[in-house]
Formats: structure tokens, C-alpha cells, sequence
């Protein structure tokens, strides 16, 4: 009873500070899309493809390829719900590469939604060789496939000569590493030790800044939501360490590591790592992501903010009321 009446002495002394540095809930947005992509989706809502066409076309010609397969993945998700302007683009424009792309996109995600999935994949196969073929030097339509490969039971020696035409295309590319770990997870077809034995390469080789680096984290992920067998305790540590070093490059309230931000949050959370936790929370600032909290609540904002009061409420239940001086922790504040 007592450790019960401190620690809900502690919760409410605290918490309200521990709210120093977040955004109050009205101001937090999910999936906010950057300053490039956002006229090219207003546009579209108003049935011009003309902007998201162009948008696309600059990060093919300038090998943005990042920008580029962000860009994609919005773009389809929009056209699926909105198809009007996609289908405008396509009929003014069938061979357009950025178009191509966008169709390969949308078939992949339309197939993964589907009970019919492997079905409807492998009807879209020609549709991945179309984009891949209209500019070979991309290495988007390969992390298509990559992802496609993995809904169609493509065998490990599908998946590795995928595997090598997109590191020939881009060693670095964020996406394909996160689409080929998917397929080594022990969710899929691969195991534990060998999802992290990928992710640790390649994060070890990647260049500084990389998103790569927090590939260990989504390692970490890939366990902690299907916890089959064991992972020591230390590697998912490494793993969240490697992570939050990355984090830390960048200006709080970027909107670029916002993924990996959430991502690196939830990971600390199941790993109790509270004050590291208050930490991304803080440099996510509004940039709330669908992933990861959509794996867990079909309102993944309301998720992400229900976990932001519990992590305040943990760290609070741990500070002590005073410090060891005698004097009122709430003082320093």
C-alpha cells in the first residue's frame, strides 16, 4: 500500500511538468506529407494530376530515390481512395514512368488488402516489370517487388535475386532494406537471428545519417510483435541504442525521421526504457505516423496519444519526489 500511495504521489506531482516539450493533442497530425508533396495532393483532391506528375518527375531526373518512394506510397494511397485524378494521369499518359510507378504501387497494395492476395499479386507482376523496365536506374519498382515477393511465397532465391537488382540500382536505399527485412522476419520467412544478423550488416555499413541504422530497431519491432523464440535482452538494447544515436541528428520536430521516431518509440516502450522514450516523444513533436500504431488500434493518432500520456505517467512514477538533498524535485522546473 505504500509503494502504491508514492507512486501515485509521484504520477501526480510530475506528470503535468513531464508535459514540457510535447505538443498538446490538438496540434499533433498524422502522416502530415512535406512541403513537396502536400500542393501535389491538394491538386489531386481537385482532380489535377499535373503536380504530383511533375513532383514525381524531379525525383526521378535528380535520382531522389527516398522522396521518390515516399512520394509513391502517398500518392498510391491517395489514388486509391481518390482514383479520379490517377486515372486521368494515366489515360493522358500511359507510359509516363512516374505513372507506371504509381500503378505498380496501388496493385501491390490493392493485392495485400485482398482475401484473394497471392491471386491478385500475381496478377500485377506485369505491371512491376513495366515500371522497372521504364527507367532501369530506379530503385523503387524493386522494393515494389520485394514487397510483392513476399505476398506471392516467392522463395529465397526470388527474393535474393531481387534483392541484388536493388542494391545495384541504390546500396543505401531505405525502403528496400525495410522491405527485404520484412521478408527475413520470423513472421514470414526467415527467423529472428536472421532478420537481425540483416539488419546489423547492413546498419554497420551504412553511411552516416542513414536511415539504415535504425533497420536493428525494426528488427527489434519484428520480435516484440511476434515473439517466437528468444532474442537476448542486450540485443534489442543494441538495437534501440543504435536508434536513438541516430535520432539525435536530427532537429527535434523534423518531419524526415518521423517514421523511425515512432517506430523507435514503441520499441522503447515494450523495453520499459521510459525517460528514452520521452526523449523521441519530444523530438517527434507533431509528426505522429499510421506506422507503427496502425499494427495495434484502428485510430493509430488516438493510439499514439493515449501512449504519450503513459509514458508521462510512467516517467512520473519513477522520479522521486524529492531529491536525495531534501529538496522538491518540481523546484528545478
Amino acid at each position: 500500500m505504500l509503494r502504491a500511495f508514492i507512486r501515485t504521489a509521484r504520477m501526480v506531482r510530475h506528470t503535468p511538468r513531464l508535459a514540457a516539450g510535447l505538443p498538446p493533442d490538438d496540434e499533433v497530425l498524422l502522416d502530415v506529407p512535406d512541403d513537396r508533396l502536400a500542393p501535389a495532393l491538394v491538386a489531386a483532391g481537385r482532380g489535377d494530376h499535373g503536380p504530383a506528375a511533375k513532383v514525381l518527375a524531379t525525383t526521378r531526373e535528380a535520382a531522389e530515390w527516398e522522396n521518390r518512394d515516399r512520394y509513391t506510397m502517398r500518392l498510391a494511397a491517395f489514388a486509391r481512395s481518390r482514383p479520379e485524378w490517377f486515372d486521368a494521369w494515366l489515360g493522358a499518359s500511359p507510359h509516363d514512368p512516374d505513372a507506371l510507378l504509381v500503378k505498380a504501387e496501388l496493385a501491390v497494395v490493392r493485392g495485400w488488402e485482398s482475401p484473394a492476395r497471392a491471386e491478385l499479386l500475381r496478377e500485377a507482376g506485369p505491371l512491376l516489370t513495366a515500371a522497372a523496365e521504364a527507367d532501369p536506374r530506379d530503385p523503387v519498382p524493386w522494393r515494389i517487388a520485394l514487397d510483392h515477393a513476399r505476398g506471392t511465397h516467392a522463395s529465397h532465391t526470388v527474393f535474393e535475386r531481387l534483392w541484388e537488382e536493388a542494391v545495384r540500382r541504390s546500396s543505401y536505399h531505405y525502403g528496400c532494406h525495410a522491405s527485404a527485412l520484412q521478408y527475413l522476419s520470423a513472421a514470414w520467412y526467415g527467423s529472428h537471428r536472421e532478420c537481425f544478423d540483416f539488419a546489423e550488416r547492413a546498419a554497420a555499413d551504412a553511411l552516416p545519417g542513414s536511415l539504415i541504422q535504425v533497420l536493428p530497431a525494426r528488427a527489434a519491432f519484428a520480435y516484440l510483435t511476434s515473439p517466437s523464440g528468444k532474442v537476448p535482452r542486450d540485443r534489442l538494447d543494441a538495437a534501440a541504442d543504435l536508434a536513438i544515436g541516430l535520432s539525435r541528428e536530427y532537429a527535434a520536430g523534423d518531419p524526415w525521421p518521423a517514421e523511425v521516431r515512432n517506430l523507435l518509440t514503441y520499441v522503447l516502450v515494450r523495453l520499459e526504457r521510459w525517460e528514452d522514450a520521452l526523449e523521441q516523444l519530444r523530438l517527434i513533436g507533431p509528426y505522429a505516423t499510421s506506422f507503427p500504431w496502425d499494427r495495434m488500434a484502428e485510430d493509430p493518432l488516438g493510439q499514439f496519444l493515449e501512449l504519450r500520456d503513459g509514458v508521462r505517467i510512467e516517467v512520473a512514477s519513477m522520479t522521486p519526489l524529492r531529491t536525495p538533498g531534501g529538496r522538491d524535485r518540481s523546484d528545478e522546473h
